[in-house]
């Protein structure tokens, strides 16, 4: 008979490094849920657009990109995109989620990339207005010369530039052509979301990112 012990294999730990990588990948995930989830509470504001929905969505991206990087804003982002294509569709033949996606990079990036430099409470604050300023800036060129453009185009001779402007014409009797729809439509609106969305931010991350850096250290 065999009396030689039984050796079993013991599983091996995961390192460290590897360990934190999951589990800032996991919050980069759960961060994109709550940004997906928070589109669903979200409002028109037809006086100023007839086409953009106003949410909290940004802000789960700029915290997790002061906390994770640019990198994991870049995944928020992703996610909250991928869920929004599998669990509600589109409406606007894509062109919304595109939209989304450049103006949430356009905004998120430069604050986060500013804060990494000056980690500071007025760093903060610049880097909130720096990426305000340059989603504002990337908004009025992505509906003027892109969105609105490919959402033409694709509606199939269904809407015109004249039928945009005069949908917006009613709800809004300062927009008469493509210069007042930018002045009074694309950046009033633009200007309130990040406002509002850079001012909770500024106010709630020191209290939110002590947790959630204790989740992935």
């Amino acid at each position: 008979m065999n009396t030689e012990p039984t050796v079993q294999a013991v599983p091996q730990a995961i390192h460290p490094k590897r360990a934190v990588e999951v589990r800032r990948l996991t919050m980069a995930a759960m961060l994109g849920a709550v940004a997906f989830a928070l589109m669903y509470f979200n409002f028109s504001v037809p006086i100023i657009s007839l086409f953009a929905q106003f949410d909290l969505s940004a802000l789960p991206e700029l915290l997790g990109g002061f906390i994770l990087g640019p990198l994991g804003a870049v995944l928020i982002v992703v996610v909250k995109i991928a869920l929004i294509l599998v669990f509600k569709g589109t409406t606007s033949m894509f062109t919304g989620e595109v939209q989304n996606f450049l103006l949430s990079m356009a905004y998120v990036l430069p604050a986060v990339f500013y804060y990494r430099r000056h980690r500071t409470k007025k760093g903060a604050g610049i880097g909130l207005l720096v990426g305000s300023l340059c989603s504002i800036v990337v908004a009025i060129f992505t509906n003027l010369y892109l969105i609105f453009p490919a959402y033409i185009y694709l509606s199939t001779g269904q809407l015109s530039w004249d039928n945009i402007i005069a949908m917006c014409n009613e709800v809004n009797p300062w927009i008469k052509d493509i210069p007042t729809f930018v002045a009074f439509s694309v950046v009033p609106f633009n200007i309130i979301s990040r406002a509002l969305t850079s001012v909770l931010a500024f106010i709630t991350y020191k209290k939110i990112s002590v947790p959630l850096k204790k989740l992935i250290q």
